[in-house]
């Protein structure tokens, strides 16, 4: 039975029947069962080894489970003093930080529901969220009250506003938290209550918001992190993604409280320079960032070792192979790539390092299962390019919106990807679906040449798309960002071309070169390639 009375979630799930098929593994708990995350992770480290170990520090401040677990039940008890109920949603706004891990921790404790924003969201943006989550509170880092404020305008008279890093604030979270209990009894939500709305990064111009349960986030815990990652409670980790982005929640959060290990936040921008320096001060042993990072801060691990560091983590976009040479030389580590999804919560195809492929992704994680399908959702034989599907403890549920059906086909989800997988179960990326080169008739992945142009010094950064073509109906064109001190020239174009034939079929290399300052991104990091197709008329 649902502990969350307010039903505006529930009510606007997608009919079971468009669910995807859930798989979990004998002795998981019943979707109708009591199960709040924060208490199996938070409550229950009270009893384990390292409930007085570090979860989370910061260059001011250190602070164990035991505190963070006092912290959290005071944010807890002052949000339901607020009157709130279980379900309601509340928006964070933050960079990271232990203000925005605590508070995320307590809304979600309180069966409340967290909607996460993504720090470098606009005004337009937050709006958009506001009006389809439909938030009764937002929580918001002092330093961000500006957009929010402005996207607040018309629902300010239901939408209450708390500031919180802002101790000396009379009316900010820690001010309100000051004197309630230390302890908080968890809501006692169903594993099927939702815990989160995952609202999508916009790679394509369209976000979309996953609902995801605590029963969700709790197998995804029990996925990837155990089988594959294998960190312990002597570990310390840092990282770029914002805990806004389900695969900075899972890295930066979630995953390490599972195995009692510690949380390094950088103050500031995380700059390539930036970050390399946080690893040092922090004593990091695994590091979470998108491949494009790891290429910049290549040549800065290089020349200042982090002799703690051991795993690297690399998700968020594919991984060229290049990156993952370049950084092997530098730092001495191979990194670790990863496949997720929004949708699905975190990584469910990745390879430890010890046991990966060269240019492919991972097999898939235990616990899920993967398929490769032609256009009439038919299973295809190895080594053949089709579009993926996965299924397992995780999946896509849409709020409100009917592109649910195109996601979930047949009990699967679809995640838009095109790949190959071989007979050995290794998974290699090609493309997004919607962005597969289709020139003369051959099938070109924009990844590839971009794997292949960045093993050019000349080649900061590329990004590859298909441009319209009278006569092969599409042509290879890239979009390069080049190294510093160096000036396009129809000499460097040639030498680009000829490069990519040396390294590919002909037919793959790029007919036209655009040279930039630099790539349209989202906040975590991802190309949005439709904003390249932007750049060519009709």
């Amino acid at each position: 039975m649902t502990a969350q009375t307010d039903r505006y979630i529930h009510d606007r799930l997608p009919p079971r029947s468009a669910w995807p098929v859930f798989i979990y593994p004998p002795g998981s708990p019943d979707g109708a069962q009591t199960l709040n995350l924060v208490h199996e992770l938070l409550d229950k480290a009270m009893q384990a080894p390292w409930a007085d170990k570090v979860l989370f520090r910061d260059p001011q401040q250190i602070i164990t489970y035991r505190e963070a677990h006092a912290l959290v039940n005071q944010r807890a008890n002052a949000l339901r003093r607020l009157g709130l109920e279980p379900g309601n949603r509340v928006l964070l706004r933050g960079t990271n930080s232990v203000g925005f891990a605590l508070a995320w921790l307590a809304v979600v404790k309180a069966g409340l529901v967290a909607v996460a924003t993504m720090p470098l969201l606009r005004a337009k943006e937050l709006s958009e969220i506001i009006a389809k989550a439909q938030p009764s509170l937002a929580l918001c880092d002092v330093k961000l009250l500006d957009e929010l404020q402005l996207a607040m305008s018309p629902s300010s008279n239901t939408l209450r506003l708390l500031p919180f890093d802002d101790p000396s604030l009379p009316h900010g979270l820690e001010a309100l938290c000051a004197h309630e209990p230390t302890h908080a009894t968890p809501c006692p939500t169903a594993g099927d209550d939702i815990a989160l709305l995952a609202f999508t990064s916009g790679t394509t111009g369209a976000p979309k918001a996953a609902c995801h349960s605590h029963l969700d986030v709790w197998s995804a815990c029990q996925a990837w992190p155990r089988h594959v990652l294998n960190a312990t409670h002597a570990d310390v980790v840092v990282g770029t993604p914002p805990l806004a982005f389900t695969f900075g929640l899972g890295g930066l959060l979630l995953f390490p409280m599972t195995v009692g290990a510690s949380v390094y936040f950088a103050h500031g921008p995380l700059t390539p320079a930036a970050m390399v320096q946080a690893m040092h001060d922090a004593g990091c042993t695994i590091c979470y960032t998108a491949p494009t990072f790891y290429r910049q801060m290549a040549p800065l691990i290089a020349g200042q070792p982090v002799s703690s560091l051991r795993t690297c983590v690399s998700a968020g976009e594919a991984l060229p192979d290049a990156t993952r040479q370049l950084w092997k030389s530098s730092a001495g580590i191979n990194l670790l790539d990863g496949m997720g999804a929004t949708e699905m919560f975190h990584i469910f195809i990745s390879s430890p390092p010890h046991s990966s492929k060269s240019g492919s992704i991972g097999q898939v994680v235990p616990g899920y299962e993967v398929r490769v399908l032609d256009e009439q959702c038919q299973p295809l034989p190895p080594e053949h390019l089709g579009q993926l599907a996965v299924r397992g403890p995780t999946g896509c549920k849409y709020l409100s919106d009917d592109r649910q059906h195109s996601y979930v086909r047949h009990g699967w989800n679809l995640t838009g990807d095109t790949v190959m997988m071989d007979a050995e179960g290794y998974v290699y990326y090609q493309a997004r679906a919607d962005d597969m080169i289709i020139s003369a008739g051959y099938n070109i992945g924009g990844p590839e040449v971009e794997d292949a142009l960045l093993m050019h010094a000349a080649v900061l950064e590329c990004g590859v798309i298909g441009k319209p073509d009278p006569e092969r109906g599409m042509v290879v064109q890239a979009f390069c960002v080049l190294a510093p001190g160096l000036t396009p020239d129809p000499m460097l174009v040639k030498a680009l071309q000829d490069h990519v034939k040396q390294h590919l079929a002909p037919y793959k290399y790029p007919r036209d070169i655009v040279f930039v300052d630099h790539l349209p991104r989202t906040p975590t990091g991802k190309l949005q390639r439709f904003k390249l197709r932007d750049l060519n008329p009709e």
